[in-house]
C-alpha cells in the first residue's frame, strides 16, 4: 500500500501497517474502517461536524461520472499518464490524488498502479464510495488543505481534480522531476444552465491564476490543454449537475431549475502539467 505519515500534531512519523492498524514509532494508532479506508483526520482538522461535501454533492458526482460525462476528459488526461517513466519497473509510481471524491477517476487513470496510489477526500460518505469501488488502492479520510499524510519529496504524481490545491505542501511532497496534474472548470463550463438558472453567464479562466501560484512555489509549467464537449442532458442528469456545482440554491433559482427540460450544455476543463524543478 501507499506510504503514509502520521497526522498527530508535530508528529509525522512513517505508519506502518500492522494487522489491520497502522503505527508509527511514537505510538499513535488509526484503525482502518470497515470499508477499507484509513481516518487520519484529527480534530484541528475538522471546520464542522459533517466536514467536506455534503451528501447530496458525493451522490450526485456519483451518479454524473457513472453516466460517462467524464470520458473524454479521462481520454485527454492519459497520456499525461502514460509518458511519465518509473525508474525501477518493479516499483510502482506513487500518487496522491487531492479531493479525490467517490473515488472515479483513480481506477480509470491509475488502475495498473494500485499499490502506488493513495486517494485523499474530507468527505466520509465520498472516501466510503472511493473505497468500495477500488478496495486494492489505500484511500485517506484527510483535510488535504493542511498537512499531507507523505513525506518530503516522496511522491512522483500528484493528481488535483477539481479539487484541492494546496500549494506549498504540493512542492513539499513532490520528488524532484515529480509531476502535478491539475483540473478546473472551463469558462464555458455547464454555461447553458447558469445562464438559465442563474439567468447570467459569467466566464471566468482559472488556470492563469494557478501556474502563477504554483510556479511561486518551485513548479514549472510544462503544458496546458483546454477539453470541451457537449452533452444531451436529460432533467434527472442537469439536477445532478447542478448540486455537485452550487451550494445553497436561492428558491428563484431552483425554480427555474426544476422547470428546465432536456437541454444540450457544454462541458470544459482547462488541464495543466506541472513539474518540480530539479
Amino acid at each position: 500500500m501507499f506510504e503514509l505519515r502520521c497526522t498527530v500534531r508535530d508528529c509525522q512519523e512513517p505508519l506502518h501497517q500492522r494487522e489491520n492498524g497502522l503505527f508509527c514509532a511514537a505510538g499513535h494508532h488509526f484503525d482502518r474502517a470497515k470499508e477499507g479506508y484509513w481516518s487520519l483526520l484529527q480534530p484541528q482538522d475538522r471546520k464542522s461536524r459533517n466536514p467536506g461535501d455534503a451528501d447530496a454533492a458525493v451522490l450526485a458526482r456519483h451518479r454524473w461520472l457513472k453516466r460517462g460525462h467524464a470520458a473524454g476528459l479521462i481520454e485527454t488526461l492519459q497520456p499525461w499518464i502514460t509518458d511519465q517513466q518509473r525508474i525501477d519497473a518493479e516499483v510502482p509510481l506513487r500518487t496522491l490524488d487531492l479531493g479525490c471524491g467517490e473515488g472515479s477517476f483513480g481506477p480509470a487513470l491509475f488502475t495498473a498502479d494500485a499499490d502506488g496510489y493513495c486517494g485523499i477526500d474530507l468527505s466520509k460518505r465520498a472516501i466510503k464510495l472511493a473505497a468500495r469501488g477500488w478496495p486494492s488502492a489505500t484511500w485517506v479520510l484527510a483535510n488535504a488543505d493542511r498537512i499531507l499524510p507523505a513525506a518530503d519529496a516522496s511522491v512522483d504524481r500528484v493528481i488535483s481534480l477539481f479539487g484541492r490545491r494546496p500549494v506549498q505542501e504540493i512542492s513539499r511532497v513532490l520528488a524532484p522531476q515529480g509531476t502535478c496534474i491539475i483540473a478546473v472548470p472551463g469558462e464555458e463550463d455547464l454555461i447553458e444552465l447558469r445562464e438559465q438558472v442563474q439567468q447570467a453567464g459569467h466566464r471566468r479562466s482559472r488556470w492563469e491564476i494557478i501556474v502563477e501560484e504554483m510556479t511561486s512555489s518551485g513548479l514549472q509549467c510544462d503544458a496546458r490543454k483546454h477539453w470541451q464537449q457537449q452533452v444531451e442532458l436529460e432533467p434527472d442528469a442537469i439536477a445532478d449537475a447542478l448540486a455537485m456545482t452550487y451550494r445553497g440554491m436561492r428558491h428563484s433559482q431552483q425554480t427555474r431549475m426544476e422547470s428546465l427540460a432536456a437541454m444540450k450544455v457544454t462541458l470544459a476543463a482547462d488541464l495543466l502539467l506541472l513539474r518540480r524543478c530539479p
